[in-house]
């Protein structure tokens, strides 16, 4: 079990479960149930949980007591509730579902979904190149056991030389490989911060970041980004030193979800500020490369580090592919070696042959990462014309970098609109996934990463949707998927 959570937990959770006027003409039970479901689906509530008791939540709802005990008599018999007299009552995963790569859960027969919950592209023609030619390099390492904790040398040295040429002078001895992104993040959080530590995030912000604060039992406080202009400085810098947090969790290169980009000279600030609080930075750079319309990239955060209190991360899932599992950190040489001894107790090092692989297409980034921006770059205008002929009430600030669109609807149905679009084929990830307690449900993250032919189809199929919410007679309900 992952623990247990309250009444009014949960009740800031479900949020406006049953204000849509389409869903007023169905049981209130049935919506509650099929908001439950949602919360599970996209992972804002974890699996072997214990719910609260049938009374609790209709004092933390205001709602009759028979509501509560009808809507967890539909999840039982759906497969999302098993209960024990006595003891509780627990979600679980349907049996007709599986847990998917990302820890959520996901249908058995999805495989036809247009799937708008990831932001990844698919891989690049050179991989098989690359993998080719990594097996040719894979035998001088087989006379060895095998583990580099830190990472091959080649590909440390390959990716500290992408700094440098980034105006970051920087060495082998700086870089740790690691098995992903969040692999990165995970072990920056295990060295760096308590059980229980604080920690200043973006808000919206990277759902899997949450994911692992919220594993290590972090208090965490955000700081609003406005959607048409990212942060604000002196708000940033203010929350800083009023909350003086151990770290600070940032994307400044096309923000995850909103694509804003952080300006030089509040990146240089934002340094200052941390160190005169003692607050570490962990700076995300998964989306650096993916610059759009010419869009010029200021310097790292790194940059502007005279104290060693900036760890950047970064990988090659977002330019490259999802399913090549490299990811990196760069640090000082010695919280590199400090990271290592932490890892060995985690997984002890990356496969060899996936870092050659990586090692061969760093080589050829500048080919690779200058197809991926015109693809990238038609697929995001292709989607911003649907949106604008389907769904002109909608709000959208064009990203000038990155795969994603935070888009601001015209109401809060962003989680009512991710369960219907299931409906019709479309996988969504409704606004409060990247948030706490069930806030912006004014707003929906729609990446770019899906051929143009998919991205307008999908938006015809939501933008029925959207208008078929506020008119719909009797809800019909179905088990919910992963949203990545």
């Amino acid at each position: 079990m992952t623990g247990q959570v309250r009444g009014v937990q949960l009740a800031r959770l479900l949020g406006q479960w049953h204000a849509l006027p389409g869903r007023r003409r169905s049981p209130d039970y049935a919506a509650l149930a099929g908001s439950v479901r949602g919360l599970l689906a996209d992972g804002r509530l974890p699996l072997g949980v214990r719910l609260p008791a049938e009374r609790e939540l209709a004092e933390a709802l205001r709602i009759s007591r028979t509501t509560v005990t009808a809507a967890y008599r539909q999840l039982r018999e759906t497969g999302h509730l098993a209960s024990r007299r006595g003891a509780g009552s627990w979600t679980m995963l349907p049996g007709n579902h599986r847990v998917a790569s990302t820890g959520l859960w996901t249908p058995l027969d999805d495989r036809e979904m247009l799937d708008l919950g990831v932001a990844a592209l698919a891989a690049p023609p050179q991989l098989l190149s690359a993998a080719r030619a990594a097996t040719e390099d894979l035998p001088r390492y087989l006379s060895g056991a095998g583990y580099h904790p830190t990472g091959i040398i080649e590909l440390r040295e390959a990716v500290a030389d992408a700094y440098t040429a980034r105006g970051l002078p920087t060495s082998a001895d700086q870089i740790m490989v690691t098995s992903g992104t969040q692999h990165a993040l995970d072990l920056v959080l295990r060295l760096a911060l308590a059980p229980g530590g604080t920690v200043l995030v973006e808000s919206p912000t990277y759902p899997n970041a949450l994911a692992a604060l919220a594993g290590r039992r972090a208090r965490i406080s955000t700081h609003g980004l406005a959607a048409d202009a990212g942060w604000e400085p002196d708000l940033l810098l203010g929350t800083l030193r009023q909350t003086r947090p151990k770290l600070a969790y940032l994307i400044p290169e096309f923000q995850n979800p909103t694509g804003h980009l952080m300006p030089a000279s509040l990146r240089e600030r934002v340094v200052a500020a941390a160190h005169a609080v003692g607050t570490d930075l962990i700076i995300d750079e998964s989306f650096v490369d993916l610059s759009l319309d010419g869009t010029e990239v200021p310097p790292p955060v790194a940059t502007y580090d005279r104290h060693s209190r900036v760890v950047s991360i970064g990988g090659m899932s977002k330019p490259y592919w999802g399913g090549l599992r490299i990811g990196w950190v760069r640090a000082s040489a010695p919280q590199v070696q400090r990271l290592a001894a932490v890892r060995v107790g985690v997984d002890m090092a990356s496969p060899v042959l996936d870092q050659l692989v990586a090692v061969h297409l760093l080589a050829d980034a500048e080919a690779i990462v200058a197809d991926r921006r015109v693809q990238l770059a038609v697929q995001r205008d292709a989607l911003l014309g649907a949106l604008a002929h389907q769904l002109p009430e909608w709000r959208v600030t064009v990203p000038r970098g990155g795969v994603t669109l935070w888009a601001e609807l015209d109401g809060p149905v962003s989680s009512a609109l991710a369960r219907a679009a299931e409906e019709v084929g479309v996988r969504l990830a409704p606004g409060p996934r990247f948030g706490l307690d069930g806030t912006l449900e004014r707003f929906l993250r729609l990446p770019f990463t899906l051929p143009a032919a998919d991205l307008v189809e999908a938006v015809g199929r939501i933008a029925a949707i959207r208008y078929d919410l506020d008119r719909a007679g009797r809800q019909r309900w179905r088990e919910p998927a992963v949203i990545a």
